[in-house]
């Protein structure tokens, strides 16, 4: 390798605007000419600005309604409660594969029939669910959402 290969950018000079029209970048620069993004402090703008009209956010359409902080309960359906029998609570529905996690609350909506007798203990039923498993010989208790336990780490 010869010095005159060398490829040194590290030492380039930054481009002098604005120093004459011979320079290259001389009288406007390369803003243009005229107008607020050619005068100094145009990189001052909050993003979305234009020009003292309606911001772009203001322009555009938003999307109705809002979405909820609280994650929605997960829905069981009496008819295939059925597969069950005794206590069934959070856990036994995880297990069974009805709900996908034992630890957010859950709902028991009617739909088909219940033959078996239950306990329920969930966080919530509807009034044609309760009246459909107590029905069938079983009981509804509402009870609250399991809460994980945390190991404790003592050395």
């Amino acid at each position: 390798m010869k010095y005159n290969e060398l490829n040194v950018i590290a030492n380039k000079d930054r481009k002098r605007v604005g120093r004459g029209i011979a320079a290259g970048q001389g009288k406007t620069a390369g803003r243009g000419t005229k107008g607020q993004k050619s005068r100094t402090g145009h990189s001052k703008m909050p993003a979305g600005f234009m020009g003292g009209q309606r911001a772009i956010m203001q322009a555009i359409p938003k999307l109705k309604g809002f979405k909820s902080l609280h994650a929605k309960a997960q829905v069981v359906y009496t008819d295939t409660l059925d597969t069950l029998k005794g206590k069934v609570d959070n856990f036994k529905l995880a297990e069974a594969n009805l709900i996908a996690n034992p630890y957010a609350s859950v709902k028991v909506i009617t739909r088909g029939e219940i033959k078996n007798k239950i306990e329920l203990e969930t966080q919530f039923a509807s009034k044609t669910a309760i009246a459909a498993i107590e029905k069938a010989g079983g009981s509804f208790k509402k009870v609250t959402v399991p809460q994980r336990v945390k190991a404790n780490k003592e050395a």
